[in-house]
């Protein structure tokens, strides 16, 4: 089978195009800049149809992850960036595969669990899930990245294809022993002593192993009836006080300072990020793939904190 990857040399795009590839996949990834890799990778610019629409007519399936990366200042050529690498690209990818003679069987399209509200009350699952955006209190750039996510799913709820089943993955965030990622950002402050709650610690945390997530996505290929929207998310999301004790046990780590809503605040203007990242509570849950017998090998949070925490030492050793 060939899998066609926009988007695909980031963090999530390599989990997957490696896992592809290792079963003996052909894995393609559409991506601005030649790179060296295992895998073939095709440049694309992203913004009109191309040699690259080829790769697509026979394909078993796209995963679309095109998207400037969210970690920045919300200032407003950033956000203009944001928005239209993630609508302009879904459109395009719409617009090839409704221009080819063999159109892929699935369309996996990302997308994120960010667009649910910011709560501590209930869990957020696909069927009753409260979108975000009108919660009273929360910063502009907390209503941004709500926004960015409904026009996202409206570009790829737009793009009519009767042959071809799509899907949009809300991930939360995917949880690798790779290096860059989130989780050895984490990890750096915990082993520099500043892995302490953020905040007052009570904002859930929503992730996925990247195990359960490549699981999950061959899940969905292989189930026809999941259509639509599919929560990729562990089923036990936790507050992230508690998370970040269990990452400190995970690594041997005693200690962790915590950090102040200001302290956050002023760091991220240092850092060019937003605290969005790690004070919005998001409490999200697997309802369908759970609906459709899907089962977890890390569906609680310290026990996929101590293999990753084991398989990133393991790299770091090899390195």
């Amino acid at each position: 089978m060939r899998v066609v990857i926009p988007g695909g040399s980031g963090q999530v795009g390599a989990i997957l195009a490696r896992d592809f590839h290792r079963s003996g996949h052909e894995v393609v990834v559409l991506a601005r800049q030649p790179a060296a890799s295992e895998w073939r990778t095709v440049v694309w610019d992203g913004v009109a149809l191309g040699d690259w629409v080829q790769e697509i007519d026979g394909a078993g399936v796209v995963i679309n992850l095109a998207g400037r990366n969210v970690n920045c200042r919300y200032g407003a050529r950033n956000r203009e960036q944001i928005l239209q690498s993630r609508v302009q690209t879904t459109r395009l990818v719409g617009e090839a595969i409704a221009a080819v003679d063999r159109p892929p069987p699935v369309w996996l399209q990302a997308s994120t669990a960010t667009i649910y509200a910011h709560r501590f009350d209930a869990a957020n699952d696909e069927a009753h899930g409260i979108p975000g955006g009108d919660e009273a209190g929360i910063p502009d750039t907390w209503k941004f990245s709500v926004e960015v996510a409904k026009a996202w799913e409206r570009a790829f709820d737009q793009a009519e294809m009767p042959g071809t089943r799509k899907v949009a993955m809300r991930s939360a965030m995917t949880m690798s022993p790779d290096r860059g990622g989130v989780f050895d950002t984490l990890l750096t402050l915990v082993r520099r002593g500043l892995g302490g709650r953020a905040g007052n610690g009570q904002q859930y945390v929503s992730w996925i192993h990247d195990q359960d997530f490549i699981a999950a996505v061959r899940h969905i290929l292989a189930d026809d009836s999941i259509r639509g929207v599919v929560n990729l998310a562990a089923p036990h999301p936790l507050p992230n006080a508690d998370f970040m004790r269990a990452l400190r046990a995970a690594a041997g780590v005693r200690m962790g300072l915590p950090a102040t809503k200001w302290m956050l605040e002023l760091g991220a203007i240092f850092m060019r990020t937003e605290t969005e990242l790690v004070l919005k509570s998001r409490r999200v849950i697997p309802g369908v793939l759970a609906a459709t017998g899907f089962q977890f090998t890390f569906p609680t949070w310290p026990e996929a904190a101590v293999d990753l925490y084991r398989r990133w030492q393991a790299g770091l050793s090899q390195s």
